[in-house]
């Protein structure tokens, strides 16, 4: 789909089919265990599996980030709305999609993969006919996104705590034409 110069090796960004569920468990495997390791336990610290991953296979669209054929990075783009969602947050939009379940393996994290891998759902949300790419990341300092997703262009919209768990909330409104 799209190659880039991230790090040293190039990054082909792709959709995701049945046989890269257990690259994408890995992935998102490996974040987990990565941010337990230096944070603690938290939301953060929950397995994927490989049901869960098919399920979203099945529910929205995967890309996987590639570095040759080794997945290093992946995200879930979806037009159904995540629990933890509350659209009162964000401006008005007749397609937004989702972004969740985002990791990048973190053997391969500082090198602009997360980024690419970003950058490259906005352009193919577009492409999809979306108007806007929502998300929550956790608020957690140590551990939450939100600034990386703030490099990547997203701002923030408010913060809500849902379920007990305290979520920061951001968009990307696409061009309208």
């Amino acid at each position: 789909m799209s190659p880039s110069r991230a790090g040293k090796a190039r990054i082909q960004v792709d959709v995701a089919g049945p046989v890269d569920i257990p690259g994408i468990v890995a992935v998102r495997v490996a974040a987990a265990e990565d941010l337990t390791a230096r944070f603690g336990g938290g939301h953060w610290s929950g397995h994927a599996s490989d049901r869960g991953v098919a399920l979203d296979l099945r529910q929205g669209r995967v890309l996987v980030a590639r570095r040759g054929t080794l997945v290093v990075g992946t995200l879930k783009l979806g037009t159904r709305k995540p629990w933890a969602i509350d659209p009162s947050y964000f401006t008005p939009a007749k397609r937004p999609w989702y972004l969740t379940n985002m990791a990048v393996d973190p053997r391969h994290q500082g090198v602009g993969i997360g980024r690419h891998l970003v950058l490259e759902a906005v352009r193919l949300v577009g492409e999809w006919g979306g108007d806007a790419v929502w998300l929550d990341a956790y608020q957690d300092p140590r551990a939450g996104a939100g600034p990386f997703y703030e490099k990547c262009g997203f701002r923030e919209t408010g913060r809500k705590t849902y379920r007990l768990t305290p979520l920061v909330y951001y968009e990307l409104v696409l061009a309208r034409t």
